[in-house]
């Protein structure tokens, strides 16, 4: 059946995805950005140009739209851009669908030493804080997990938006990855440097490119609601990847454990004092295969190793 949907940050990596495949899937497509990045979609989609974080700006511009079977919302990030959501959004969709990450997790600390399950984080018990600056550039990279822990928090506890919500395992792409986080491996390997980590046993899931996006469309699709994890297995510390990227290119990696004290997480873009795995069971009950690491990471980074040379 062929839906009418909105979704907000839809022109790089994942967003970009997503849209290509809804696109062949058949639906209507409505594409909202502040318009600062080409897409490649033609006339094949509508456009919206207009400021996720302004609430004004949101309301007129969807003042007269949809109503939208489904929302995509890639660029919530905090508990004040949750409140514009359901403000612009409440009574006039079927289901939303707010992108969030693994990273939520790490409110619960390290020590937990089993997968992640979407029920062991209390969602609705976590402090929402509407005064904080979250709209302040300088501090996005610092805010970054408390908002996104707020945002689910804030939609929870309103209740009104029909909320799905995709805690995405830490998502590996070729070259057009802006993160620079595989990058940051292959180069190292290439410069023959040394990778410092804090814990081996310190695991953490992954998801690819095309399995990402592929999974939301799938997500958008069902009926179900609330959070569900999406990982592949096949879990990897830092300092197992940084020797599978040896492998791959074929060149010894050298590796050490960093002294006592080090901050973890400042070592490299994965390195965590522990592990963060992902419990799949909801997804898999409801019907998703998401594969195993194995099948994809290796063409990855061979993807990273040709953009270098």
């Amino acid at each position: 059946m062929t839906k009418n949907i909105l979704v907000i940050g839809g022109t790089r990596y994942i967003g970009r995805l997503l849209v290509q495949r809804l696109l062949r899937a058949g639906h209507r497509v409505t594409v909202a950005t502040r318009g600062y990045a080409p897409d490649p979609f033609g006339e094949r989609i509508a456009r919206v140009r207009v400021d996720r974080r302004n609430e004004t700006a949101m309301r007129n511009a969807f003042a007269h739209a949809g109503p939208f079977d489904v929302v995509y919302d890639q660029m919530c990030y905090n508990p004040l851009d949750a409140a514009i959501a359901v403000r612009t959004f409440a009574g006039r969709v079927g289901r939303y669908v707010m992108a969030s990450t693994i990273d939520a997790y790490r409110v619960l600390g390290y020590e937990h030493g089993r997968p992640l399950t979407e029920s062991g984080l209390a969602i609705e018990a976590q402090t929402i804080d509407t005064g904080y600056p979250w709209h302040d550039p300088c501090r996005a990279t610092e805010c970054y997990v408390a908002g996104k822990v707020q945002a689910e928090a804030y939609l929870v506890r309103d209740g009104s938006l029909p909320l799905v919500v995709p805690r995405l395992a830490h998502v590996l792409g070729g070259p057009e990855d802006f993160t620079g986080r595989l990058a940051h491996y292959v180069e190292l390997a290439r410069l023959n440097g040394v990778l410092e980590y804090a814990n081996p046993d310190a695991a953490l899931s992954f998801l690819p490119l095309q399995g990402a996006a592929d999974f939301l469309v799938w997500v958008g699709m069902q009926q179900f609601t609330g959070a569900v994890n999406a990982a592949c297995d096949g879990a990897l510390s830092a300092a197992r990847l940084f020797e599978r990227v040896g492998a791959v290119l074929d060149m010894p990696v050298r590796t050490r454990r960093a002294a006592a004290g080090a901050a973890p997480g400042r070592l490299s873009p994965f390195d965590v004092p522990g592990p963060m795995v992902l419990d799949t069971a909801r997804a898999q009950a409801l019907g998703y295969r998401f594969g195993h690491c194995d099948e994809w990471i290796d063409d990855t980074i061979q993807l990273h190793d040709l953009a270098f040379v």
